[in-house]
């Protein structure tokens, strides 16, 4: 299917300019009802399932942010991150099947299984990988933007931590439209009351209820925190929002504008500290596995999880629809390789601020999940 079939739809000019995106996912992802819990019933929207070998959120954005970068003619990407972060990785993996190289820019986090595997995966895809202080950043960026532009003769594309951007979002614009598409053929009575989604660095939840207003649902967004200020905000909301709103007016398409009632920012599930689990997040975790036979994480669809089980069994949401957007990639095939004969040789020739990860434990909750 050609990228973002639904929004695409809406530009109706032919004068206007063409909306780019390389395909890298497998579109439509399911649309699954899961059954009733405590009086509401609950669906979930597979993204884990957005494509192979890696899947998850981050495809989405990539068919944009990639189709600029080509557009541009650079040959490098730059991209920031954990030091266990999916969207390195995926990024990692798609510069390598649509050839361009690979820098990414990786700041320290609290150690687990999926940091050590990540990190591999990512050298195994040919990363460049480089640790850099928060502090530090700015800096070091501007070193290899430099060092790139000069071995490449065209400077580098930077892409954003998460892929979150106007631009990006606008993957989940798309994404929301097509799942209003999905509900029709559903024959649904009426639209979900309330997603919940994680929210890292907002592109994702901020470009479902862009997609929303489009569609013209009432639902409600539960944005459920899973990092700091600045990555997460209500501040950061609206600007994401208002650049959305500004670039689809490029293409001919009026956004409605954000209402309250129809974006909450969830703080109590945050647990104080990025990739920190917590026992709601690990207990989610289980839950959807021995139930649903559905892989999550602990760092991000664990805690989006927990909001939206709480909420379920509080009562609040009996006699609604409830839908949850797992984000996690939840294929295999990129992480087979990295069987646990081979790690020690592999991490081994990561850089040196990299060894600590496999050096030390893991958190007590990530080892036990």
């Amino acid at each position: 299917m050609e990228p973002l079939p639904f929004l695409r739809a809406l530009i109706r000019r032919p004068d206007l300019p063409r909306l780019p995106a390389v395909s890298l996912g497998r579109f439509p992802t399911p649309l699954e009802r899961v059954g009733e819990i405590s009086g509401a019933d609950l669906w979930v929207k597979r993204d884990d399932l957005s494509g192979a070998p890696y899947g998850g959120n981050k495809i989405r954005k990539l068919e944009l942010l990639m189709a600029a970068a080509l557009a541009r003619n650079s040959r490098s990407v730059i991209t920031f991150g954990a030091a266990g972060s999916n969207h390195a990785l995926a990024t990692a993996l798609v510069s390598r099947q649509i050839g361009l190289r690979c820098v990414n820019i990786l700041g320290p986090q609290v150690n687990s299984i999926a940091v050590r595997r990540n990190l591999l995966a990512s050298f195994q895809a040919g990363a460049e990988l480089v640790y850099s202080a928060w502090r530090d950043t700015p800096v070091t960026t501007a070193w290899h933007f430099a060092r790139l532009w000069r071995e490449d003769g065209v400077p580098p594309s930077v892409i954003p931590p998460g892929g979150s951007s106007p631009l990006g979002a606008l993957g989940f614009v798309n994404a929301a439209l097509e799942l209003a598409e999905q509900w029709k053929q559903q024959e649904a009575t009426a639209p979900p009351d309330t997603i919940y989604v994680a929210s890292g660095t907002m592109a994702t939840c901020v470009g479902i209820a862009a997609g929303l207003a489009l569609a013209g649902w009432p639902t409600r967004v539960e944005a459920v925190r899973v990092t700091v200020a600045p990555f997460t905000s209500m501040c950061r909301a609206k600007n994401m929002y208002a650049g959305i709103q500004t670039l689809l007016r490029e293409y001919g398409i009026s956004l409605p504008p954000l209402r309250g009632e129809r974006f909450r920012l969830r703080e109590d599930f945050f647990g104080g500290e990025y990739a920190r689990h917590t026992p709601e997040s690990a207990g989610a975790v289980q839950y959807a596995w021995e139930h649903w036979g559905l892989r999550l994480e602990g760092t991000y669809t664990g805690k989006a999880l927990a909001a939206c089980l709480h909420d379920l069994r509080t009562g609040e949401m009996s006699g609604k629809r409830v839908l949850f957007w797992n984000t996690y990639n939840s294929h295999s095939a990129v992480f087979e390789p990295l069987t646990r004969e081979q790690a020690p040789a592999l991490w081994r020739q990561l850089p040196e601020p990299f060894h600590r990860y496999f050096e030390e434990d893991v958190q007590e909750l990530d080892a036990v999940m």
